[in-house]
């Protein structure tokens, strides 16, 4: 444990650590955790001008956040918004449809979210609610599933074509890993309003969420829209390097003057064909 005449004595960092390697005091939590700030704080900087570009340049961008339940899609758009001006960015999280939008054309209450010149959108699951969830959970039957696997590649080549830019991610989680976060959920009272009883049914369907899944990506993984997989057991390291991947998707003025690294970790961000091999 550290005394207070060996913070006295420490004029730097590499002090600390040096006075923490004599006493073999284990510090390789602590420093991990602020390599970790310390990154994020750049690749935030980063994406601050990405911004910036995006607004002066009146671009369209979306970008989906999909993948099971407690993949940690919530925390990484947490981290991608958390210093972006408001005014042109925005997250879209939509609840279940009402009985009028049951009644409309699926797409119809995702285009209403869609970015507006200069605007950057985070979508916190998507129109591919209907390619996965929905089948799984019974929540549509299987005339409607059909009709939007028919419908998916058509609808984003429109929206490809019309200047939007779109970035899909899955995040990828095993399952054991999803249980310790669902218990984790439970245990925490400022993180139990995330837990729901369809969440234990993602355990127990688990094999029929990878059968849609799979079924998904063969069918909208395409040149113009592709499904990029971020392998999220550990959380932070997705966070970064998904920050990585879509900095790298633009080439705006002072790229890369924070020294950021933007070129993600292919162990990490992998697109979905590799993902099959």
């Amino acid at each position: 444990m550290f005394k207070l005449e060996d913070f006295q004595k420490a004029k730097k960092r590499e002090d600390l650590i040096d006075i923490a390697h004599q006493k073999q005091i284990d510090l390789s939590k602590a420093l991990r955790n602020q390599r970790y700030e310390e990154e994020l704080k750049i690749l935030q900087t980063e994406l601050v001008n990405l911004q910036q570009w995006i607004a002066k340049k009146k671009l369209r961008v979306a970008v989906i956040f999909e993948g099971r339940d407690a993949s940690g899609k919530g925390g990484s758009i947490k981290r991608f918004t958390e210093h972006l001006n408001p005014r042109s960015s925005r997250v879209v999280a939509l609840s279940k449809p009402t009985e009028v939008e049951r009644g409309q054309w699926y797409f119809r209450r995702y285009i209403k979210e869609l970015p507006n010149p200069g605007e950057i959108v985070f979508f916190d699951r998507s129109w591919y609610n209907r390619a996965v969830v929905e089948p799984v959970m019974g929540f549509c039957d299987d005339k409607q599933y059909q009709q939007f696997m028919q419908q998916i590649s058509e609808f984003e080549h429109m929206l490809y074509e019309d200047g939007i830019k779109l970035i899909k991610f899955w995040f990828s989680i095993s399952k054991d890993e999803q249980k310790k976060r669902f218990a984790s959920r439970l245990d925490n009272p400022l993180k139990n309003w995330k837990f729901s009883p369809v969440d234990m049914k993602g355990q127990e369907l688990w094999n029929k969420y990878t059968h849609y899944k799979e079924q998904m990506f063969s069918k909208s993984h395409t040149p113009f829209s592709p499904w990029i997989i971020v392998r999220t057991n550990d959380k932070r390291t997705a966070r970064l390097e998904s920050m990585r991947y879509v900095l790298s998707q633009f080439e705006y003025p002072g790229k890369g003057k924070s020294k950021a690294v933007l070129i993600p970790d292919p162990n990490v961000i992998i697109r979905y064909y590799r993902y099959l091999e």
